[in-house]
């Protein structure tokens, strides 16, 4: 597989007024984000929810999108579980139903002491779907793991036949960029952190994975088609509105609060899973009139205009 480009849409959990897990909107949630310009969707992750659903719920979703994507695009498949034999389950069913790749975050309960216990755990889980690439999902700030990653990549190389690179979801850019010249940049490091993309591409990113792509795609599509072209005052102005979209996120509880833009954006998500709760309408309100004050609408959809007329 080559290495993905672009940008990889981290996908929101959908779900019924019962609390049920609704496929029906996978379809029209995937036609907005190949309008949008995704190179491809990331399932079951932090934003969908993953931890909080279970492994059959998991499973009829990613088959949903296999389905709705129908090869356009590239379908990633996260597979992190606090048990290693129910992630190999889910790994296989990855394969067997047509993902392009998988990733798994680290175990978060009973957390590996070491590079070495890490990497045996990852070992497991990606031989369970060895015809598909895997990637390590490195998000230090929600597992409490955080390693060395050019030790893991080194080790992971040599025991994980189908590794392939890393979703890299940390503030620490120097490490990051270490890990994409690692080896003459054999490897594929996916950055994760939106409000970062900027700072990311200028140590040499190619792809990223992230939430707020869900429904501000084409903002940052635009971003890294100004520096790809040298327009780095318009890269920069365009990374401002994202900022300031997050600071506005972080006012409330940013998966919720991201899920309610989405709605904004004509995409009904359902209720939140407990623990996660939902906005208020007032918080929704405040959130909207928020995010309009600040231009970020505005921003987004001239960008997907101008990604239209051209």
């Amino acid at each position: 597989m080559e290495k993905i480009t672009g940008l990889v849409a981290a996908t929101f959990a959908a779900y019924k007024g019962n609390g049920e897990i609704n496929r029906d909107v996978i379809p029209d949630i995937v036609e907005k984000l190949i309008k949008d310009g995704v190179s491809g969707v990331f399932v079951c992750g932090t934003n969908g929810e993953g931890p909080n659903l279970t492994i059959e719920e998991r499973m009829a979703i990613v088959e949903a999108y296999v389905k709705a994507v129908n090869k356009r695009i590239k379908v990633m498949v996260h597979v992190g579980h606090s048990s290693v034999r129910e992630a190999r389950k889910l790994a296989a069913h990855a394969q067997d139903v047509g993902a392009d790749a998988f990733s798994s975050v680290s175990a978060f309960y009973f957390k590996p002491a070491s590079v070495k216990a890490l990497i045996s755990s990852m070992a497991e889980i990606a031989s369970a779907a060895p015809d598909i690439p895997f990637y390590y999902y490195n998000i230090p700030h929600l597992t409490g793991v955080a390693m060395n990653m050019l030790d893991f990549m080194q080790l992971a190389e040599e025991i994980i036949p189908n590794f392939r690179g890393l979703k890299y979801t940390a503030t620490t850019l120097h490490e990051y960029e270490a890990c994409l010249n690692y080896k003459n940049g054999k490897y594929d490091i996916l950055y994760g952190l939106d409000e970062m993309l900027l700072g990311a591409l200028a140590v040499g990113a190619k792809g990223a994975v992230g939430s707020t792509y869900t429904f501000a795609a084409p903002l940052y599509r635009k971003i890294i088609d100004n520096f790809e072209n040298h327009r780095i005052e318009d890269a920069r102005q365009l990374q401002m509105d994202s900022i300031k979209m997050v600071q506005s996120l972080v006012k409330f509880a940013p998966i919720p609060a991201q899920r309610a833009i989405v709605g904004m954006e004509g995409i009904e998500l359902g209720p939140c899973r407990l623990p996660l709760v939902d906005l208020t309408d007032d918080e929704i309100e405040a959130l909207k009139n928020d995010l309009n004050k600040k231009g970020f609408f505005e921003a987004v959809n001239q960008c997907r205009d101008a990604r239209v007329k051209a």
